[in-house]
């Protein structure tokens, strides 16, 4: 399961890289509305999402290098996943965006993908943070 969670990881990370390449460089792609309202709701989550990218990050490399700190980052990854969630989903629900196209569709599976992700990564670390804060690092 310990490699699940580190695929997971590495996923997440590589999917926040890639919306935000293409939020920057490809809006009409993803972006499942075109007002200003939406771009401004969008436009608040970079820095939300770079932290949760570094704590995927600095939660990978402590899996990997058995470090026990891999509990602490992979908490506070899951629970700002958490965070996000709730907050595009509220905002999602609230303007009818899961409808509209495939922008809707695309913003419903990284909602659906983000809280998977939050939960898993919390109650996986939860339920071993024995062994993870009992890891020395490899030689």
């Amino acid at each position: 399961m310990r490699r699940l969670i580190e695929v997971m990881l590495l996923v997440a990370i590589l999917l926040d890289l890639t919306y935000w390449t293409l939020w920057f460089a490809q809006r009409d792609w993803i972006a499942s509305e075109h007002t200003s309202a939406y771009y401004d709701f969008e436009n608040a989550f970079p820095l939300a999402d770079f932290w949760i990218g570094a704590a995927c990050v600095l939660a990978l490399v402590a899996l990997r290098r058995r470090r026990p700190s891999a509990l602490l980052w992979l908490l506070a990854a899951g629970s700002a996943g958490l965070y996000l969630v709730s907050m595009d989903f509220l905002y999602d629900v609230e303007h009818g965006i899961f409808v509209k196209g495939g922008g809707g569709a695309f913003e419903a599976l990284i909602v659906a993908l983000t809280l998977t992700f939050s939960v898993t990564a919390l109650s996986w670390s939860w339920r071993h943070r024995g062994e993870l804060l009992s890891t020395h690092e490899e030689s």
